[in-house]
């Protein structure tokens, strides 16, 4: 059973429907598996926990 693991900033629930629908589209078709085998796990981090080029995200 594939699991697609997500590491994100806070997004909205739709683009999140959106984001499950089409990663597990792309392993049923890429693996010949059934949607029921895809797994995907989302992991959002608040922006006041995560940086980038050394400035948190929440201060851009």
């Amino acid at each position: 059973m594939p699991v697609i693991t997500v590491q994100q900033g806070p997004r909205s629930v739709e683009l999140k429907r959106d984001l499950v629908r089409r990663l597990t589209d792309a392993m049923v078709e890429a693996y010949q598996i059934p949607a029921e085998a895809v797994q995907v796990w989302i992991h959002e981090t608040p922006t006041d926990s995560w940086g980038a080029a050394g400035t948190l995200t929440a201060d851009k």
